[in-house]
């Protein structure tokens, strides 16, 4: 759905801008911009249902005609936004600009700050028709939909009012209720998390959040030995936080663009490529056989045997590197030496040796 987003002097993005696929692996060290994307994925998310904080049709067709803002970024040569630098002055305005993908792709969002820290004003620069007028109120139906995702597993493993389960949360502290709801409600998609978390974890025969008084209900799971329910306190991490992606990825009502931080945490590198495929069921339906709406996926990672998952989809990956307090992105299929270095060999060693950036200065 977002094609682009370029930023100008937004904290250590600079002057940087990257082109946005279904699926996006964000690779690269403390400070580099990753988390700052994902912020500002929220802002756009939380201004476009603020009406206060939209400005809308300034009433000049030649305001809002799209193309009116600031130049193009390029196209690359798949027809979407090449990633590269911006050129911006450090004295310029913080600002972050968004492109998208059709139908709405000669609509951009402005995203404007009053300083790197403060973004409060959402501008959607289009044509002054009220077919455009239209599509930008479908736009910011898509923006609102918009999800981030940082889990905890202490907050999974707490009890929870069953009432709750209509989303799960964005540190996942309702998962027992969102599971509840799904084996209440969809029945098949549950039997499939079950069978997919089961097949990963085969000490465990199945799913079953427990009644936890109350009105509240917990996480547990069944043994596969034996049968004893093992209830959330005594989870590994792991466990919850494969639940929590799978509870994601069977969702009925799924969101437009999902952003995961450290997708990696807390599970046990043999069981990232469950997760990455939990991922994927979202970014790419169709090749699980399901007819939905792709998500847009935005997640990050520090996890080298995650990146080495992804080999053979370069285009996958965005490396995000620092060079003093400037930070930029990189998609790793727009490197020319891109055959050279899969050739190389694993390429979460590769990311690991320095080979690609996105790594700690020393």
């Amino acid at each position: 759905m977002i094609a682009s987003v370029q930023f100008k002097n937004f904290k250590a993005l600079r002057a940087a801008s990257l082109r946005l696929g279904p699926f996006n692996l964000v690779i690269g060290p403390a400070g580099s911009g990753k988390t700052s994307l994902i912020q500002a994925l929220l802002k756009l998310r939380a201004l476009s249902a603020t009406a206060t904080g939209t400005a809308l049709a300034r009433g000049s067709a030649g305001a809002e005609a799209a193309g009116s803002g600031p130049p193009s970024i390029g196209l690359a040569k798949d027809g979407l936004p090449s990633t590269r630098p911006v050129t911006t002055s450090p004295n310029e305005t913080p600002e972050i600009i968004f492109r998208f993908a059709a139908p709405f792709a000669d609509i951009e969002a402005h995203l404007g700050c009053r300083s790197e820290m403060v973004c409060d004003l959402l501008e959607l620069r289009h044509a002054n028709t009220a077919e455009a007028r239209a599509r930008a109120g479908k736009l910011r139906e898509q923006l609102g939909r918009i999800r981030a995702y940082l889990l905890d597993h202490y907050a999974m493993a707490g009890a929870v009012a069953v009432t709750e389960g209509d989303e799960l949360a964005a540190n996942g502290h309702n998962l027992a209720a969102v599971l509840a709801a799904l084996r209440a409600q969809q029945p098949k998609s549950f039997a499939r998390l079950e069978e997919d978390f089961c097949r990963t974890v085969p000490e465990f025969s199945g799913v079953v959040p427990q009644p936890a008084g109350k009105g509240q209900v917990a996480v547990a799971l069944r043994l596969a030995e034996g049968g004893e329910v093992i209830t959330a306190e005594n989870l590994s991490q792991g466990a919850l936080y494969l639940l929590a992606v799978l509870a994601l990825s069977f969702a009925p009502r799924s969101p437009a663009v999902l952003c995961i931080e450290e997708a990696d945490r807390g599970v046990h590198p043999r069981l990232l490529r469950p997760v990455r495929d939990a991922l994927y069921r979202l970014s790419h339906p169709e090749a699980f056989g399901e007819k939905r709406p792709p998500v847009q996926i935005v997640a990050t990672t520090h996890s080298p045997y995650l990146v080495d998952l992804f080999r053979e989809h370069p285009e996958e990956i965005v490396v995000a590197s620092k060079r003093g307090r400037a930070a930029t992105f990189e998609r790793l299929s727009d490197r020319p030496d891109v055959k050279e270095i899969l050739a190389e060999g694993s390429l979460g060693d590769i990311w690991y040796s320095g080979i690609l950036g996105g790594v700690p200065e020393e």
